[in-house]
């Protein structure tokens, strides 16, 4: 007989009563019924319930051990009784009636409770990050991280995909976010980095004829922590192909995505083809370009109806080249006062000067500015809003960047207040047709907007011909309830294209030669036309274990400024270690 186990806490059942078995895990919880003493038994599988009897001889020592000790129990399956079974375990029509006990761990006193769970502060949780996990909810996900990670990998293989590790030690980037650099002993006074992303080194494995990659990748930056980005490391999907079009990467991310999601959870997910947005179309009726579909809420470009209207706060803004959003919103004329202003003030705190509405009732068009429109104006209105009485509209008036960006968060709001998000569904689309370049305000130039390796649509002839603020690239982002999980591209694998491209954003040959040598000579020795994208393994767990948190769907996160605080890092180096490497701290500044 194994010498710790010879079932796990989950497994057994009534078809095993009478059995001689050895249990072991954590002691989950324990109750005194009229001498009777019961302990549920926890291991990484499920819970067993554990019965010791006066007679058993040692029912004084189990009873006085903390919660949390590792113990084994020996012993014989007995059936529950009808009016002792509980439906809510699998293991929970039987017990153990326990002949012989070990401690194989003791537990100190418990920085927080597992059982009955206890909401300790986020330093503690994370400082006992070890203890932390064998939370149930806690423990679970991570589960669920694995199987997702397990589910990817086949789904990938599937396709035709080969994965491949790219180093983890490279060269610092000169574009991106901050690097997390590495000092070489060998080679005093040079660093590596650590890869943001493993961009450069899957597009040279296309440009080595592999075809199809995948990799689970970490990726490192040195970067502030977000509720959805973890702070210094992260992983992803990295997939690159070759001799394809966007559709291609389409076809596999939708199909692998719908089956991930679809696998892991009972919520709905979009059927394929996800839909696709054109960027400037997700901007002007979401006022963002990662859109949470699940709101249904589109909003409206009515500039042209207050160009020439009587509102002349609105009127003489358009004329100097601001636009307005509409946001209109079915059947809540009835909400009271305070709501609206509640809204006007929310507006306020995102950037807005106010928050303009009007409201469809039944005896005339009400709201703070319909005194200052006309009955042909608020006809225009309801029609080209189509709403109709109950309904209201809110009006965002500011340059277009900034009245999209008030308007989506006014929309994001209203979606949250009303309780019209739609519940158990996973709305996913592309967001497609990025501009390849935009005016940079601060320089009084042309820049990149998006990716300066995406291939412009329409290619040479487009960079040659069309005004470069008109021309699209190749880039595209998978987003899914309002979070952007990839953004992704057709690579510019053309040197000549590349050269006339960054041009137009003001580098001369000389400059892409030096900071992107390279990929540059790489393209010169024959390059297929490929394509990838990498979305967020992180994000896709979080959104399927229904956390708001990153953190909690990671089995060892940093807090919030990039802190190890269980394993105390980063940490200072001895004094030998800056020897070896050439390295001298120097203080601070004086503030």
């Amino acid at each position: 007989m194994h010498p710790f186990r010879t079932h796990v806490c989950s497994e057994l059942r009534k078809s095993d009563v009478d059995k001689k078995v050895i249990l072991s895990g954590w002691i989950h919880n324990r109750r005194d019924h009229g001498g009777v003493l019961f302990i549920d038994l926890r291991d990484h599988y499920g819970i067993t319930q554990i019965v010791i009897y006066p007679d058993a001889g040692f029912q004084y020592e189990v009873g006085h051990c903390h919660k949390e000790t590792v113990i084994k129990f020996a012993g014989c399956v007995m059936a529950r009784t009808q009016e002792n079974i509980n439906p809510g375990m699998d293991t929970g029509e039987i017990e153990v009636k326990a002949q012989s006990y070990e401690i194989l761990g003791p537990c100190d006193s418990l920085p927080f409770n597992i059982f009955p769970e206890e909401q300790a502060p986020e330093e503690t949780r994370l400082k006992y990050r070890y203890f932390d996990l064998r939370k149930p909810q806690l423990h679970n996900n991570i589960i669920l991280r694995s199987k997702v990670i397990q589910s990817i990998r086949r789904r990938m293989l599937e396709h035709g995909f080969n994965e491949f590790q790219t180093p983890i030690l490279t060269s610092s980037s000169p574009e991106g976010a901050r690097d997390y650099l590495v000092p070489s002993r060998a080679h005093p006074g040079k660093f590596y980095a650590l890869p943001q992303a493993p961009q450069q080194f899957k597009q040279l494995l296309m440009i080595a004829g592999f075809d199809k990659y995948f990799q689970i990748a970490p990726c490192f930056r040195d970067e502030d922590a977000r509720a959805d980005r973890s702070p210094g490391e992260f992983y992803q999907l990295d997939i690159e192909m070759s001799f394809i079009t966007q559709d291609d990467i389409f076809c596999v991310l939708e199909d692998v995505l719908h089956g991930i999601f679809g696998e892991f959870s009972t919520a709905s997910v979009s059927e394929k083809p996800f839909p696709r947005i054109p960027y400037k179309e997700a901007m002007l009726k979401y006022g963002c370009d990662k859109p949470d579909l699940r709101i249904p809420i589109e909003m409206l470009d009515v500039s042209e109806i207050f160009a020439d209207s009587g509102f002349n706060a609105f009127k003489s803004a358009v004329e100097k080249g601001s636009v307005v959003r509409a946001i209109p919103v079915t059947a809540i004329a009835d909400r009271p006062r305070s709501f609206f202003d509640n809204m006007v003030s929310y507006a306020q705190s995102v950037g807005s000067k106010g928050l303009a509405y009007l409201v469809w009732t039944d005896e005339k068009v009400k709201g703070p500015i319909a005194k200052f429109l006309s009955d042909e104006k608020l006809q225009a209105l309801a029609q080209q809003c189509n709403v109709s009485v109950g309904d209201v509209v809110f009006f965002v008036c500011d340059k277009a960047p900034a009245a999209s960006r008030i308007a989506g968060d006014v929309r994001i709001k209203l979606g949250a207040d009303l309780g019209i998000i739609e519940k158990e569904c996973f709305k996913f689309c592309w967001i497609v047709d990025f501009p390849m370049f935009e005016w940079d305000e601060d320089h009084q130039s042309i820049a990149f907007s998006h990716n300066p390796f995406s291939m412009p649509q329409g290619g040479m002839d487009a960079l040659l011909n069309d005004e470069p603020l008109s021309i699209l690239a190749y880039q595209y982002d998978i987003v899914c309830n309002g979070i952007e999980l990839s953004s992704g591209a057709i690579r510019n694998h053309r040197p000549d294209i590349m050269y006339k491209a960054f041009e137009i954003a003001g580098y001369k040959p000389d400059v892409v030669d030096e900071k992107f040598g390279a990929m540059i000579n790489a393209f010169k020795l024959g390059a297929p036309p490929h394509g990838g994208i990498a979305p967020g393994v992180d994000r896709m767990v979080m959104l399927l274990a229904n956390e708001q948190n990153i953190r909690e769907i990671i089995a060892f996160p940093m807090n919030q400024k990039a802190q190890d605080l269980m394993m105390n890092a980063p940490a200072e180096a001895t004094p030998q270690q800056l020897q070896e490497l050439r390295l001298r701290i120097m203080p601070l500044p004086k503030e």
